[in-house]
């Protein structure tokens, strides 16, 4: 079995982690969870999200959220951006990343959008444009790219031809997300060989909620195939506005000490991030999600 000698982790738990808590949660906590996740040794922190409050209250902050944050050399800061208006927004707080989104399945993104999958992306073209010609480092998410929770299942020839298309619109780093976690290994491995078809492996990312329990399993089966590039969420947070029953991402912690028992170099401080995982919960008044956050320290 072939595996790569390293992954590089995509902590989303600031942004996609807090979108869906109810708890209301100050600027101030969410500041001190960025700077603490920066000094774990993860490079790459999605902030926040440039998306009308009026749709994600608990991320209103978004622009506080950025100033206040200490941004390590080394280390990329993206933030979520779903239109001109948003870039505009970034761009006006210093951002040097961003990352957009779109969907393979057209309920959901009339759902989480308010727009088909062809509108998205045309509303999505100005937005490359203008981060092109300022330098800006895009990622694209893809949702749902192995079921939607009103369409069921999606094909992945669909898959391949928006990932592609992302690909051609500039983006750097296409991420594919299984948004209701309904997704099994061999699923995953047939889903992820057609999309390298289209667009380079070497440009994918996976992003997998852990709602039956097969994220991990996931994630093993994707690095077979030489993906390099993971998705996860400090303490298991997370979950879809818009997606009923999606769970939280897989847990930092568990797939870092997942990669670290492979002999797979991650760069992170497994013990730092346990920790930073145990004071959010504490801060959020909920479980931890994570296996290993839970155990660590007690075996």
């Amino acid at each position: 079995m072939h595996l790569p000698s390293s992954v590089k982790i995509v902590e989303v738990g600031a942004r996609d982690g807090l979108q869906n808590e109810l708890r209301s949660i100050s600027t101030t906590t969410k500041v001190d969870f960025i700077n603490h996740l920066s000094a774990t040794g993860l490079t790459t922190i999605e902030v926040s999200s440039m998306v009308d409050p009026k749709r994600i209250p608990q991320l209103a902050d978004a622009e506080d959220v950025f100033r206040q944050i200490i941004r390590l050399e080394g280390v990329s800061y993206p933030l979520l951006v779903p239109n001109m208006q948003g870039l505009k927004r970034a761009l006006a707080v210093g951002a040097r990343e961003i990352a957009i989104f779109t969907a393979a399945s057209e309920s959901f993104s009339q759902n989480n959008a308010n727009c088909s999958i062809s509108e998205s992306l045309e509303r999505l073209e100005p937005v490359m444009e203008k981060a092109g010609k300022e330098g800006l480092q895009v990622r694209a998410y893809l949702s749902c790219v192995l079921g939607c929770p009103y369409e069921g299942h999606v094909p992945p020839t669909k898959v391949a031809q928006l990932a592609r298309k992302l690909h051609e619109m500039g983006c750097s780093e296409i991420s594919l997300g299984d948004t209701i976690g309904i997704g099994t290994p061999l699923a995953a491995k047939r889903l992820v060989r057609r999309v390298a078809e289209s667009a380079p492996l070497e440009n994918l990312a996976v992003h997998f909620h852990d709602t039956r329990g097969q994220a991990l399993a996931n994630i093993l089966a994707c690095l077979e195939l030489g993906v390099t590039t993971v998705d996860s969420s400090v303490a298991g947070l997370g979950g879809c506005p818009y997606a009923k029953g999606a769970s939280g991402n897989v847990a930092t912690e568990d797939l870092v000490y997942m990669l670290e028992g492979m002999g797979i170099e991650t760069g992170v401080d497994l013990g730092a991030l346990v920790e930073v995982g145990r004071n959010i919960c504490e801060q959020l008044g909920r479980e931890n999600q994570s296996r290993v956050g839970r155990i660590h320290g007690q075996d």
